[in-house]
């Protein structure tokens, strides 16, 4: 398994420094798109708000329990992941974009918008949408 980043996070936000976005919001997104991190039901309820809704690469919709349904489903697979970065949008609402690369070479932009509840953080919204891998593609 391949994980890594190419950028440091950056957050232009006075209220939250970028060490402490990066602390808390790195790691949890790590383990919901690292397939071999997420196989445990309990850890996925935890990270995913109960609304949770996600808008997959192929643009088909998904609520929590079909998402968890797919993750604890997946097989473990290679993922790098580059450019991210992470803003505070309002004081408990966080916007994070990076570049995921899949084992088959396969890259996706994705976004993710945290929300801190009293569990902690709570992935609320996610959506991938995949990088065509031709010329002319625009990084």
């Amino acid at each position: 398994m391949v994980i890594g980043t190419r950028n440091k996070l950056r957050s232009a936000s006075p209220l939250v420094g970028d060490r402490v976005l990066h602390r808390d919001l790195y790691p949890m997104e790590l383990e919901l798109v690292v397939p071999e991190a997420s196989h445990s039901r309990r850890k996925l309820e935890r990270l995913l708000h109960p609304q949770y809704k996600e808008t997959g690469s192929t643009g088909n919709l998904y609520d929590r329990e079909t998402t968890i349904e797919m993750m604890l489903a997946e097989r473990p697979g290679g993922v790098v992941v580059r450019d991210f970065q992470a803003q505070l949008m309002a004081p408990d609402t966080a916007l994070v974009t990076y570049r995921s690369i899949g084992g088959g070479g396969q890259e996706a932009r994705r976004t993710s918008i945290w929300m801190r509840t009293d569990k902690g953080w709570q992935l609320r919204f996610h959506q991938g949408t995949r990088i065509p891998n031709h010329w002319g593609n625009i990084s």
